[in-house]
């Protein structure tokens, strides 16, 4: 059980989805909620029982990035290392969030500012309500973008954007972002969470030991030359051949049945 309220914790038929908790903060991090939303992906991690997750916001946003008042060197007579905000609590949660063998769907319901917006991108497939917004916020207060910002947004959207979003802070609506490949797809307000349910549910019904490499394959890409990925992809195969959820899904390909794949 999820000790904190920062994170509402719901797993049903293989499917763990998790609630950013803080709706009069616009979701934002503090440390407690930082504890409890790693908690529970190290969670996914572990529990073969968990098969997908899907992540998102209570009330009118998903994630509104760092919460500033924790942060504000007002409050000290030190300047406060982000530095070792970073490396304690945002690193290691992009890190398991990317390393995770299982599809990670984000349903992004608002407004997903700085940190908020780049954890989103660092899930497999995000689905965002059409008046959803995302911006790269950092350079209104003087910083960079974090939280993998600035590895993924070049990689998705070109150098470029990438740059224009980062140094005007311009927020991005959904439907722009959908049309320029940043996130999968926009779906109406009202409808968001039904259909990242099913998506989520349907992938978790899968064959998530080969989704698993999937993902691998597709991250492992954005470093790898031509012949490096021919490699990966041949070694890949080969476990997916191996694997019973690749047997029952040929079997049932030739038997014209549906597929019940275990994830293994």
């Amino acid at each position: 059980m999820n000790p904190s309220e920062t994170v509402l914790v719901a797993v049903s038929d293989g499917v763990m989805t998790l609630t950013l908790n803080r709706p009069g903060k616009l979701n934002s991090f503090n440390e407690e909620m930082h504890r409890a939303l790693r908690a529970q992906i190290e969670r996914a991690h572990d529990d073969a029982t968990i098969r997908a997750v899907l992540l998102t916001g209570a009330g009118r946003a998903f994630c509104a990035g760092q919460d500033l008042g924790d942060r504000d060197p007002r409050n000290s007579t030190e300047a406060p290392d982000l530095g070792y905000t970073i490396e304690t609590f945002y690193n290691p949660l992009l890190r398991l969030i990317r390393s995770l063998d299982k599809p990670v769907v984000c349903a992004v319901n608002g407004v997903a500012a700085g940190a908020g917006a780049n954890i989103a991108l660092a899930c497999d497939i995000v689905i965002a309500a059409r008046s959803a917004k995302f911006i790269q916020a950092f350079s209104k207060i003087g910083l960079l973008p974090d939280s993998g910002g600035t590895w993924s947004l070049p990689r998705l959207l070109g150098e470029a954007r990438a740059k224009g979003l980062a140094m005007t802070a311009e927020p991005l609506p959904a439907e722009t972002a959908a049309a320029w490949g940043m996130i999968w797809k926009v779906s109406d307000d009202d409808k968001l969470m039904d259909e990242a349910l099913a998506l989520a549910g349907q992938l978790a019904a899968g064959p998530t030991y080969g989704l698993g490499l999937i993902k691998q394959a597709i991250q492992a890409a954005a470093v790898n030359t031509l012949d490096q990925q021919l490699d990966l992809e041949r070694d890949l195969q080969r476990k997916a051949g191996r694997s019973a959820d690749y047997a029952e899904g040929v079997a049932a390909f030739l038997d014209k049945r549906s597929a019940e794949f275990k994830g293994k």
